[in-house]
């Protein structure tokens, strides 16, 4: 299972500073990225408050060939993943695992409360009519699951910088590409909830469950 060492080193700050969290409760999903304290006035006094991560602001292309922004995903609970459509390993594990949450999303009434966004690391392959075709091929209801293209250094950046998950060219990687095979579990203030493998039917199953903990659902 692949993942980005910023995001080990998110965990290991707070151990380093004599100061570990508290775990998670049963009911309760812990917050992802960097945190920043900063310093407010309350009832007259300055207090230090601790401002959570959220998702930066973002704007692609569809496969409709729509302008799809972190507008349409705000105040919905989304899964973020990351692909390519001519992608010969994992690639085809993750979509179809994103074609069995759909689905079981659609059985339990909760598609469109909850959305997916999978984004290409290869935009010069992946046009418009090529999402457009991947989409058909998994039967995605892309009124609320969105297969989005872009500048490559936006898409890279998203995947890096926002999701903190690992997106790059790379001559020894299959198809070129090297990019996470993680989910990303995203709360409706654009918060990072979890990380998941998508190749795995039990931890995607898990990000299931961890979902209806968002929606305040009974797993």
């Amino acid at each position: 299972m692949q993942m980005d060492i910023r995001f080990l080193f998110l965990f290991l700050i707070p151990v380093l500073m004599g100061c570990e969290p508290d775990p998670p409760t049963s009911e309760e999903l812990p917050f992802y990225g960097p945190m920043e304290v900063v310093e407010r006035e309350l009832n007259g006094a300055s207090v230090l408050d601790t401002v959570l991560y959220t998702v930066p602001r973002f704007s692609f292309t569809n496969q409709d060939g729509e302008v799809i922004s972190h507008r349409d995903y705000e105040g919905h609970v989304y899964i973020a993943d990351f692909f390519f459509g001519n992608c010969p390993s994992i690639c085809p594990i993750l979509s179809s695992q994103l074609a069995r949450v759909q689905d079981r999303l659609k059985a339990d009434s909760l598609l469109g409360t909850v959305l997916i966004l999978s984004h290409t690391v290869d935009p010069t392959r992946d046009t418009v009519e090529a999402l457009r075709a991947y989409a058909d091929r998994l039967d995605a209801d892309t009124r609320y699951w969105n297969f989005v293209t872009g500048k490559k250094d936006a898409l890279y950046y998203q995947a890096e910088e926002g999701y903190l998950v690992t997106a790059f060219e790379s001559d020894t990687a299959a198809g070129g590409f090297f990019h996470t095979d993680q989910f990303a579990l995203i709360d409706e203030q654009m918060h990072i909830r979890g990380y998941y493998d998508g190749t795995s039917t039990i931890e995607v199953d898990s990000m299931y469950k961890d979902l209806l903990k968002l929606l305040n659902h009974t797993p």
